[in-house]
Order: C-alpha cells, then sequence, then structure tokens
C-alpha cells in the first residue's frame, strides 16, 4: 500500500481556441453552464445569491453522483477567476483558475491550472489522481474548443 501521507502538487492545461475573447469569456464566466463542457458532469446550480465574481457559490453534480461544492475567490472580468473546492474531493486544499489571453481577434489562448494538496494517501494513488485530473482537464478543453469553434 505504501506509506499515507499528505502530497502537494499542480495541474495546468493550456488550449488554444479560435473564437474572440468576449465569446469564450461569455461561456466560462457562467459558472453553472458546466453540463455543456466539462466532462462527466451532470448538472450545476448556484448556492448563492451571486452569480458571478467574487462570493458566487455553486454545487457541481458528476455524473456518478459525486457533489463538489465550489466558491470564487477571485475574479477579473474577460480575464480570469478563481475558485477552491470546499468539499467532494479526496483533497484538504484544491485551488484552481481558469484564465484567458487575447492572442489575436480570433484566437483565444485559455489556461486551466490549479494546486492541490491531499488527504492522507499513498504517493501512487496522488499521482494517479493528477493523472485522473489532467485528462479530465483535457477532455473537458477538448470539448469547450469544440463548442466555441462551431
Amino acid at each position: 500500500m505504501g506509506k499515507q501521507s499528505f502530497h502537494t502538487g499542480s495541474v495546468k492545461k493550456t488550449i488554444k481556441i479560435k473564437a474572440s475573447q468576449n465569446k469564450v469569456w461569455n461561456k466560462i464566466s457562467n459558472i453553472i453552464g458546466l453540463p455543456t463542457w466539462v466532462v462527466d458532469v451532470k448538472k450545476t446550480v448556484f448556492l448563492s445569491k451571486n452569480k458571478r465574481g467574487v462570493g458566487a457559490v455553486r454545487l457541481i453534480t458528476f455524473a456518478d453522483g459525486n457533489k463538489i461544492e465550489e466558491h470564487v475567490i477571485a475574479w477579473k472580468n474577460k480575464e480570469f477567476f478563481t475558485y477552491i473546492a470546499t468539499e467532494g474531493l479526496p483533497l484538504r486544499a484544491y485551488v484552481a483558475t481558469i484564465s484567458i489571453k487575447k492572442k489575436s481577434k480570433n484566437l483565444t489562448e485559455l489556461t486551466w491550472q490549479s494546486y492541490l494538496n491531499s488527504e492522507k494517501m499513498s504517493e501512487k494513488q496522488f499521482l494517479e489522481f493528477l493523472v485522473f485530473m489532467g485528462a479530465f482537464y483535457d477532455a473537458s478543453l477538448e470539448n469547450l474548443k469544440t463548442i466555441l469553434e462551431k
């Protein structure tokens, strides 16, 4: 099984999308619009009166029934937002930022990166979790690209 301990890691994925910065931002800043592009998300609802910006809270339900609560903690219009997961992951800390950069009129670069600190698990389990998260980001970003480039 290996020694159980806390592990820290990060995941970072970047994709170029043939769409304007506004179009990309309008899609990603609708923080409950996840079922349309994030892999295995069944539904997303607001837990806050606030729908945009710092203080917006969402509850994500995945196809397997797992629920994750996330709070937006930083927000800069048309540039980035940062959120933390407060429950639902095998982690003590999860902080993620989705940021966009205009490359040209119709080309936007999007980066999704996160910092994570695990619950007690073996190093092998943690590395597998990082690989899983990376694949999850990649597949979700490919979906986003496909939708936005239609």
